[in-house]
């Protein structure tokens, strides 16, 4: 790989900075997806009957076998063609099949949409790290690399909030629009 030099045939580093800020975003939400998941386990088994197994099998085989074997192959996509329409992709299917995931009404739905949030995933950071090294410099590589995987950080801390708040507001709530009072669930 050639390295961009701080010279004026370098890209314009005001827009590998917004293109930084654009995956970091991207990453955040990424990652607010696939941790919130954790805070949801008991709301999960209570309302699909799903074993503790099958939950492990949620977070684990689910998501994480396909995201980092379908990593690889992706990748080598990013290295060949438009990355910004392999990431695009990625953030439709994740988008989707989370959205599946919420619609899910038994252990395998939600295990077939959990693959698919671990494939579409799998599509960011490989493209991601290709697309932010054309974008700087020697100098400046490594402190929006940084910049990009704080997005880890930022995105896990805002699934705990995310997520506390909706198990709290499960508990006791009034449902939007309609005045249905919810008397609360407690979970064990």
């Amino acid at each position: 790989m050639a390295w961009a030099d701080d010279t004026a045939d370098a890209p314009d580093e005001r827009y590998g900075w917004y293109a930084v800020s654009v995956l970091v975003l991207a990453y955040t939400l990424s990652y607010v997806d696939r941790q919130i998941l954790t805070l949801m386990v008991e709301p999960i088994k209570a309302s699909l009957q799903v074993s503790d197994v099958q939950i492990s099998l949620l977070h684990g085989l689910a998501f994480a076998v396909f995201y980092t074997l379908l990593g690889l192959p992706i990748g080598r996509l990013a290295d060949r063609h438009r990355r910004v329409t392999i990431i695009s992709v990625g953030v439709f299917v994740w988008s989707a099949m989370t959205a599946l995931c919420g619609l899910a009404r038994n252990f395998g739905q939600l295990f077939a949409a959990r693959v698919g949030v671990g494939v579409g995933e799998a599509a960011l950071s490989p493209a991601a790290y290709s697309m932010i090294a054309d974008y700087f410099g020697r100098k400046t590589l490594p402190k929006a690399m940084s910049f990009y995987t704080g997005a880890i950080y930022l995105g896990a801390g805002l699934a705990l909030i995310a997520g506390g708040t909706l198990v709290a507001s499960r508990r006791r709530s009034t449902f939007p629009l309609s005045g249905i009072s919810n008397p609360g669930r407690q979970y064990s």
